[in-house]
């Protein structure tokens, strides 16, 4: 018998330790080098672990444990064969029955749309069958999202309806009712706060503790902005293949006043300022596992295209948790946009180390004057949140006076004038 130690890999420089996620296979699965085995949840991102050899699997470690860089999770019976006709893991050796009983069988047509072990328990808890999800997992394999959101067949008498368990949580948790005279709920549900949502917590507390932090505003006509994309945005699409949002003018408006005002794109070290000549910028994403913000580097020296094509890669990425560690180190300016969820105003918080981030926000009509005449075109917000301590206010509000007049004239912007 050949046994490899399944270890968790070292993930980033300062990273020491991490939370394993969800298990993708079962104990005593046969897996196949380069299946993604266990999910592990570091500071800054969610990472699949894959198998280096095939065997297999027995599973050392619990969902939700907390390990050091090093730390062994599983062990591979590598001298173990795999299954004669089958791609499939072979059936759990698990105790939990409601698991193994709603895992389907391997076919013989290679069909991997099996559970995972969580998925399978929610989809017996829920009586839906394995065979009418479609799976979202590699190779079509059903995740613990996927069981979450499958709905059970109609039954004449259908059961009250439970309250949701968040798709990030790697177990169900447990909820107290009480449901007083009256007939009102009053439901409580208490889940693990998990690592990444710990990460955001206590970088926001740092920066608002350890920065000078002050906020600025203004507001941008986005008419001439929402004009030239009217005119050109199926043009652009024929030829880039992409769309022509609003976020690839906001990030090339920045790149122009980051290259101009040298203390927004700056960042404090010690007792030093480290000036940069590059603008990596990061651009925030709301994912269901919490805030990411995916960098795109030199960013001032790249067209509207490319600035949409990297946007909208580190997006999917994101939401998919699949956003690698370096793709989330490094910005040197932070972009943001809270309108996409409705938000009128608001004072976004620096991303630490960062010294300056620029907070967008809902696009609504409002009455402007234009050469003497008042007329109603869509305006935005701009809020840029800095650090006072390396940022003055002259530079703040030059720098976002910048940014307003090249999105107001984007032809500025474009022509490079």
């Amino acid at each position: 018998m050949a046994i490899v130690k399944i270890t968790i890999p070292p993930i980033g420089e300062s990273i020491t330790e991490v939370a394993l996620g969800e298990w993708l296979v079962a104990d005593g699965d046969y897996v196949s080098e380069g299946d993604e085995l266990v999910e592990v949840e570091s500071d800054k991102a969610t990472l699949p672990l894959p198998a280096e050899e095939s065997g297999v699997i027995k599973i050392i470690a619990e969902e939700g444990a907390e390990l050091e860089i090093g730390a062994v999770v599983a062990e591979l019976d590598t001298s173990a064969s795999a299954p004669a006709g089958e791609s499939a893991p072979a059936e759990s050796t698990t105790d939990n029955t409601s698991v193994t009983a709603s895992a389907p069988a391997a076919s013989s047509s290679n069909d991997k749309n099996y559970p995972s072990p969580a998925a399978a328990k929610i989809l017996a808890e829920k009586g839906v069958s394995a065979n009418s999800v479609a799976g979202s997992g590699k190779d079509g394999r059903i995740t613990k999202a996927d069981a979450m959101n499958a709905s059970a067949a109609p039954k004449a008498a259908p059961a009250a309806k439970a309250a949701p368990a968040p798709t990030i949580e790697t177990q169900v948790p447990t909820i107290e009712t009480q449901v007083p005279t009256g007939g009102a709920s009053r439901a409580k549900e208490e889940v693990k706060m998990k690592r990444i949502r710990k990460t955001i917590a206590k970088r926001l507390v740092e920066a608002k503790n350890t920065t000078a932090m002050l906020t600025t505003f203004n507001e941008v006509d986005m008419y001439n902005v929402m004009e030239l994309r009217k005119k050109y945005k199926d043009a652009f699409k024929d030829k880039h293949d992409i769309g022509l949002g609003f976020m690839s003018f906001f990030t090339k408006a920045c790149t122009k006043a980051l290259m101009e005002i040298k203390g927004v794109n700056a960042q404090i070290d010690g007792e030093n300022i480290i000036y940069h000549d590059y603008a990596d910028v990061g651009i925030a994403v709301s994912t269901p596992k919490g805030l990411v913000v995916p960098v795109i580097r030199n960013a001032e020296s790249l067209s509207l295209a490319q600035i949409e094509k990297e946007v909208r890669r580190l997006a999917l990425k994101g939401r998919d948790g699949k956003l690698t560690v370096d793709e989330m180190t490094g910005g040197t300016f932070t972009i943001t946009n809270g309108g996409v969820f409705g938000s009128m105003l608001s004072t976004p918080i620096i991303n630490v180390p960062q010294s300056a981030i620029l907070g967008m926000h809902n696009i609504v009509e409002r009455p402007v004057a234009v050469n003497g005449q008042v007329v109603i075109h869509p305006v935005m917000y701009l809020a840029l949140s800095y650090d006072h301590r390396i940022i003055d206010g002259k530079e703040s509000v030059t720098f976002l006076k910048m940014v307003k007049e090249m999105l107001e004239d984007p032809a500025r912007m474009l022509l490079d004038i």
